[in-house]
Order: structure tokens, then C-alpha cells, then sequence
């Protein structure tokens, strides 16, 4: 074989071996986490058909019934913690993993306020009627979520 044909083999090999290094600079690897994050998908789905506000269960209250602030958590829990993380768990895409990151600690900030706004007292001195179910087992599946998506997150060298 001529040194010229060796010479293009290495080129188209090179090309070929930066091309597989940047598509795996985009992309995270999930391992376990993935599985412990799909788990925890489900879980927040179920705590969406639970009880969130009185007899308002989670989806309910998406949809403007129990109050702005839980509404607000529910938003936030079902974009970040349901159809993003969906998405990077299908897509493996490291930005996806920072936005579940964040937006999952945002959300879980938003479920502080909202478990917040069901125990103080509203402006005719009436105290709320407590958190549902739904909002605790949503809670605290957006720790593990924000958790797990931070992990992942800082995981991409």
C-alpha cells in the first residue's frame, strides 16, 4: 500500500475519531442514575392523581384549581421534573441534564412556597387546610430529581 493511501486511511480515521469525541462531549452517560431518575418520573406522575389542595388532587390543581402558588409548583414539577427530564433521559443531552438541574431546584423551591401557603394562615386568620399527599410525595421527589440531575450534571468531563 502507497504512503499516500495510508495517509488518507489516518485522515478519514482522525475525522472519524473527533467526530465520535464531540458527539460524546454532548451527551452524559445516566448509568444507574437513569434508572433511579425514571423511578422517580413515575413517582411524581402518581403524586400528580394525589391529593394536593382539600380534595384537589395534583392535576387539578395544574389547571388553576387550590391556588396560584401550588399551581405554580405543579407547573414547575410537571415541566421540569416530568417532560424534561423525559426528555434527557431520552436524548442523554448535557444541557438538558443542567436545565432538569436547575429547574428541579427551582422547583423544589416553588414546592417549599407551596406546602408553605397550605400551613399559614390566610387573611381571614383561617389556617390552611395542610398539604395533600400529592404535594409531599411530589416534594420530595423533586429532591431525589434535582439531586440526580445535579450529580449527572457536574458527572461531564
Amino acid at each position: 500500500m502507497s504512503e499516500a493511501g495510508t495517509d488518507k486511511e489516518l485522515t478519514e480515521l482522525e475525522a472519524e475519531i473527533n467526530e465520535v469525541g464531540q458527539r460524546a462531549a454532548k451527551t452524559v452517560e445516566l448509568g444507574r442514575r437513569g434508572f433511579v431518575i425514571a423511578v422517580a418520573v413515575f413517582v411524581l406522575l402518581v403524586g400528580q392523581v394525589l391529593p394536593w389542595v382539600g380534595d384537589h388532587v395534583g392535576w387539578q390543581v395544574l389547571l388553576g384549581d387550590g391556588g396560584p402558588i401550588p399551581q405554580l409548583f405543579a407547573a414547575t414539577s410537571a415541566g421540569f421534573g416530568v417532560l424534561a427530564s423525559v426528555l434527557a433521559l431520552g436524548t442523554r443531552r448535557w444541557w438538558l441534564s443542567w436545565v432538569c438541574a436547575v429547574g428541579g431546584w427551582f422547583s423544589f423551591v416553588d414546592g417549599m412556597l407551596a406546602v408553605w401557603s397550605q400551613q399559614s394562615s390566610h387573611a381571614n386568620n383561617a389556617v390552611g387546610g395542610g398539604p395533600g399527599i400529592g404535594m409531599i410525595v411530589a416534594l420530595v421527589t423533586m429532591i431525589v430529581l434535582g439531586v440526580n440531575w445535579m450529580r449527572t450534571a457536574w458527572s461531564h468531563s
